[in-house]
């Protein structure tokens, strides 16, 4: 590690320092992400120093750190470019000192995000953090439970027509419209790790994106009652057990004071309080990391972000159990 200059040390120095939530958070995620390996992925595409000089690139570590910041807390380019200037622990955790480092501006931090998308290195990366996750044993892919999100869109764009994303939809969730898009996930049902991630206009229904988000070796599938059905579909070939929720109204007629009624308002319970385990995963994204809104034009853009967004979801919620097994 560098050593820091004065000017950096005199931005960052306080009378009393006291570790905030927020540091003790990247402290943590700087433990358990595993950097080596994503950067391996992405260095064979990264720029090369070129033999006839130019401006020097910023390293390959610094800019995969800048772009996971943005991913936790909710940064676009312009405001990650602001916020290195502005606090210093976001420079620390990246890598870069204010006394001799230039900042990268927001067309660098654009040009890395494009990379990672011209190459479909988002899927990449979520698929080799699943791998990692079960390779440690914590994603045990018995069972799956599946479940989606709505996340909003603008009304409108400010393009000179003012049109809405037109990859975006409208879809009724109870008495209330949302337009947007849908986050799909296929969980581990014992963990509650996210193993599949698809997304899709916010009008496509849940129970028609059940077979993609099963990885084919489930003893036991479980979902909401937007999933009726699935097991009667052509496109899900499984020989796993099915527990979806009864419809809320078919429940709410149950006679709950005989055996039968009981026994079957039991069993629906029992199911819930393992299908809550997936609502963690949309926990962490929307109230940990503030992802309500998408922040592209388009499935394809907002659907990689989202990749790269339950990979970072997943080590997070196995940070204890990862940083147990690093001693």
């Amino acid at each position: 590690m560098k050593q820091i200059s004065l000017a950096e040390a005199h931005s960052s120095y306080s009378i009393k320092p006291q570790r905030t939530r927020k540091q003790v958070f990247l402290e943590e995620m700087n433990r358990v992400v595993p950097w080596q390996a994503i950067e391996a992925l992405i260095e064979v595409h990264y720029p090369k120093a070129q033999p006839h000089g130019g401006r020097r690139a910023t390293p390959l570590a610094v800019m995969l750190r800048i772009f996971f910041l943005q991913q936790w807390f909710g940064l676009s380019d312009p405001a990650m470019e602001e916020a290195l200037h502005d606090v210093p622990i976001y420079r620390s955790f990246a890598g870069l000192d204010a006394g001799q480092d230039a900042m990268p501006d927001e067309s660098t931090i654009l040009r890395f995000r494009h990379l990672l998308e011209a190459h479909g290195l988002q899927s990449q990366i979520f698929d080799l953090v699943s791998t990692l996750l079960q390779g440690k044993g914590l994603m045990l892919k018995q069972g799956t439970t599946v479940d989606a999100t709505l996340i909003a869109a603008p009304s409108s764009t400010k393009n000179q027509k003012g049109q809405r994303d037109p990859h975006m939809h409208s879809s009724k969730k109870g008495n209330q419209w949302y337009f947007g898009m849908k986050a799909h996930i296929g969980t581990d049902t014992q963990s509650g790790l996210v193993h599949t991630v698809e997304g899709t206009a916010g009008n496509v229904h849940d129970v028609t994106m059940t077979g993609q988000l099963l990885h084919g070796q489930e003893e036991a599938i479980l979902g909401d009652a937007g999933y009726t059905g699935a097991d009667k579909r052509e496109d899900v070939q499984t020989k796993a057990n099915w527990f979806i929720a009864m419809k809320a109204g078919k429940r709410k007629a149950l006679d709950k004071q005989s055996p039968i009624g009981a026994a079957q308002e039991q069993h629906e319970k029992s199911k819930a309080s393992l299908r809550a385990k997936v609502e963690h995963a949309f926990g962490v994204l929307k109230c940990q990391f503030g992802y309500r809104k998408v922040r592209y034009k388009g499935l394809a853009k907002n659907t990689a972000q989202l990749q790269t967004l339950f990979a970072l979801v997943n080590l997070y919620r196995a940070r204890k159990q990862l940083q147990a097994m690093m001693g």
